[in-house]
């Protein structure tokens, strides 16, 4: 279920205000008593993600429209298939159409993308995560895209976890201040709830960071042989997460490296839409 459906309500309708439906100078040529069916199918296999929030779009752009949902989200689809139905006013479907499918098929696009690679590990205990590279505003939507394709949310914000980068290592460094500094100072002061998380680019940096007591380990862009000796090392002290250059080609040799998380910006951050189109059938008078 998508949480939040306010913040959801928020965007769509920021998206409509965008596209200008309201003046609409094409559809305002159709009569309002011309009315229509029109039915959203998919032009491509894939999963699929967002059907709700493009039916709200037509609700919001006409309430008199009738929607009705046929095929759940987190569903494999197949090209032809009808996932969804809208009746009433021809004019009021045509004005919402392109931002309605805007929605559903950059979110089934994610979908699509993060089923691939779960299903790429299915038989290897490692998850699959998204990350924080989403598009300003969308983050809600493009998470639970994740989820609908069998994937797991990493943060969902800054405030969901202590995640100590290169970058904060280095600042501090100018202060005279080591990872082991940062890493015992992050475990001070956090709730019991918070996890510390430290990106390592080395084994030694690893080393470095469990002996801190960090909780989990980002191994960034290593090799896949790099990966397995640091899975070693962390072994009943911290959870591994493997990051960086995650394909559908190399994500099944990363995971055989005993790595419990793999996280992948890609999945949200270039999105490959799911084709999808709508159907109209203006024969099909109500």
């Amino acid at each position: 279920m998508l949480h939040h459906w306010h913040g959801t309500i928020d965007l769509i309708q920021k998206a409509l205000a965008e596209d200008e439906v309201a003046i609409d100078h094409t559809s305002v040529l159709l009569p309002d008593d011309l009315t229509s069916e029109a039915l959203m199918m998919p032009k491509a296999s894939g999963m699929l993600a967002g059907v709700d929030v493009a039916l709200e779009v037509f609700r919001q752009t006409d309430p008199s429209l009738e929607t009705e949902t046929l095929v759940a989200d987190g569903s494999n689809v197949e090209r032809g298939m009808y996932v969804a139905a809208i009746r009433g006013r021809m004019s009021s479907i045509l004005r919402a159409e392109r931002t309605a499918l805007n929605f559903v098929q950059r979110m089934s696009g994610i979908a699509t993308a993060t089923n691939e690679l779960v299903n790429a590990i299915a038989d290897l205990p490692a998850v699959i995560l998204d990350t924080r590279k989403t598009v300003p505003g969308w983050r809600l939507l493009d998470k639970y895209s994740v989820r609908m394709g069998g994937g797991h949310n990493h943060r969902m914000s800054t405030g969901d976890g202590i995640l100590i980068k290169d970058n904060h290592v280095a600042a501090m460094a100018t202060r005279g201040e080591t990872l082991t500094d940062l890493v015992r100072r992050a475990r001070a002061d956090a709730l019991h709830t918070i996890r510390v998380e430290v990106e390592c680019d080395t084994l030694e940096q690893v080393q470095e960071a469990l002996d801190a007591g960090a909780e989990l380990i980002l191994l960034d862009n290593m090799t896949n042989e790099q990966m397995a000796q640091g899975v070693e090392m962390c072994k009943a002290r911290a959870l591994t997460e493997a990051s960086g250059g995650i394909t559908l080609e190399t994500v099944r040799g990363i995971a055989e490296t005993g790595v419990d998380l793999i996280s992948s910006g890609a999945l949200t951050h270039s999105v490959k839409a799911l084709d999808i189109s709508l159907e109209v059938r203006p024969d099909h008078a109500l």
